[in-house]
């Protein structure tokens, strides 16, 4: 047990949602806890990306306890409390964890010198995935419980598994992407044992459903970590399986697994996340139209003039008049070292221009299309024998169709009537988030602009 004070952890740094949560049930007489990355992040001093609470109520306790309140998943089901526009998941001991794991067979006994409450806490932090999640605090104590040497791979910046790894990846492997995800955002490295664990199973993911492996993509490049989850997913032979047309591009550049260098498509992703956090993440439509309008460039280079009017007619709903004024007045030095950039050959007829940055939209369209077909992607892994054949889509329909949404405004050739375009530099988080029009287009603007015409030389 540790003083959460002490810990630095401060009452302002929940959220009023997660607080009234918490004030209700332990008004109703239940104990009641923080758990989880939450608590680990408040240790670390860092914005949470939501907060998960545990309590000895039952669901059904939770239900009654709430209004809008509903009970979600079959196999380990949690409730999700709505508080105005928030949803808070509240998860009870009654439930979770009650299949013990096949690693945790010989911890399934209580520690006799332990009392009811600890051991009700000391088995659920056993079923958690990493040592750093199998922390729990309550807020009205002020403690921080560790059973599983959290704190100490905080201090380490390790990854763990709180299981053998092998075992632990072997039973749920969506925790390799997991791994993945939080040691990107932490900056952690991972231990000897599940780093070797993640090599040798990581295959596994292939196993889980599209739709899980887009919420788990979505977590590495939505939230302000996509960079340094490009390099581990690359580094552990993940980035062949999920995005093999990407995977090609690191061959091409000659990248090595653990390479330190950057290439475009980090550089554009590294620019992403200035503008993101965990907290403010974006609409998936953003990142796979980043990568779809990388991969454009690297079938056909363009000129940086092109991608300058290409980005500021996107921002303003597809006045290439006012986009094109606008981009000749640029007098500062691109960014030289790309090989997805052709020199400068200075377009001085606005026909040609205007042609050349339709043509650019129109490919970034097909690229996507190259992504989202099952025949493409298959054939990129050519470049892979030593990886199972994968045909691997798991960007939806619905996605694809808002990320062509994007660019359809340079392809018809005029301002969308109705559309009214990004005033300023602030960003709505929210309308970012739900995958606004105009807040996507700006954000993606700023960041291949900020890419091509970066405010610092780059070597």
């Amino acid at each position: 047990m540790m003083s959460s004070k002490e810990l630095g952890i401060k009452a302002s740094m929940i959220t009023k949602p997660t607080k009234l949560v918490l004030d209700e049930l332990k008004k109703k007489g239940y104990d009641v806890y923080l758990v989880g990355g939450c608590v680990r992040d408040l240790v670390m001093k860092r914005t949470p990306k939501d907060f998960d609470i545990i309590t000895s109520a039952h669901l059904s306790e939770v239900k009654k306890t709430f209004s809008r309140c509903d009970i979600v998943g079959k196999r380990f089901p949690i409730c999700h409390v709505h508080v105005k526009d928030s949803i808070v998941e509240v998860s009870s001991f009654c439930t979770s964890g009650r299949t013990p794991s096949k690693g945790l067979v010989y911890a399934t006994r209580s520690h006799q010198d332990c009392n009811e409450h600890d051991n009700m806490r000391w088995r659920n932090c056993l079923a958690r995935d990493f040592t750093i999640n199998g922390l729990m605090f309550n807020p009205f104590s002020n403690l921080v419980y560790d059973y599983m040497g959290g704190m100490e791979d905080i201090k380490k910046a390790k990854v763990r598994t709180v299981i053998p790894a092998y075992t632990s990846f072997q039973e749920d492997c969506a925790r390799i992407l997991r791994a993945i995800r939080i040691a990107a955002r932490l900056g952690f490295r991972f231990s000897k044992e599940t780093a070797h664990s993640i090599k040798d199973l990581a295959n596994s993911i292939m196993r889980l459903d599209k739709g899980r492996l887009l919420m788990e993509m979505n977590y590495m490049l939505a939230y302000g970590s996509a960079e340094a989850s490009l390099r581990l997913l690359w580094k552990f032979g993940l980035l062949e399986l999920l995005l093999p047309i990407q995977a090609a591009y690191f061959v091409s550049q000659g990248f090595r697994r653990r390479d330190k260098r950057s290439n475009m498509l980090l550089a554009l992703f590294s620019n992403l996340d200035r503008l993101l956090a965990p907290d403010k993440p974006c609409h998936s439509c953003l990142w796979v139209g980043i990568l779809a309008f990388h991969q454009a460039l690297v079938n056909e280079p363009r000129d940086p003039l092109v991608i300058a009017t290409f980005t500021l007619a996107l921002h303003n709903g597809g006045d290439l008049s006012e986009a094109i004024s606008i981009a000749r007045r640029i007098n500062h030095p691109h960014y030289v070292s790309f090989p997805e950039l052709v020199e400068a050959r200075g377009i001085d007829d606005d026909e040609e221009l205007t042609k050349q940055v339709q043509d650019l939209a129109c490919s970034v369209n097909c690229s996507l299309r190259a992504m989202t077909d099952e025949y493409f992607v298959s054939k990129a892994m050519i470049n892979y024998p030593q990886a199972p054949h994968s045909d691997l889509v798991f960007i939806p329909l619905q996605v694809y169709l808002k990320v062509c949404r994007i660019f359809e405004c340079i392809i018809n050739r005029g301002t969308e009537k109705f559309f009214i375009p990004k005033r300023g530099n602030k960003i709505n988080y929210n309308v970012l988030a739900q995958g606004g029009l105009a807040e996507v287009r700006h954000v993606f603007s700023r960041v291949v602009f900020d890419t091509i015409y970066p405010l610092k030389p780059q070597d």
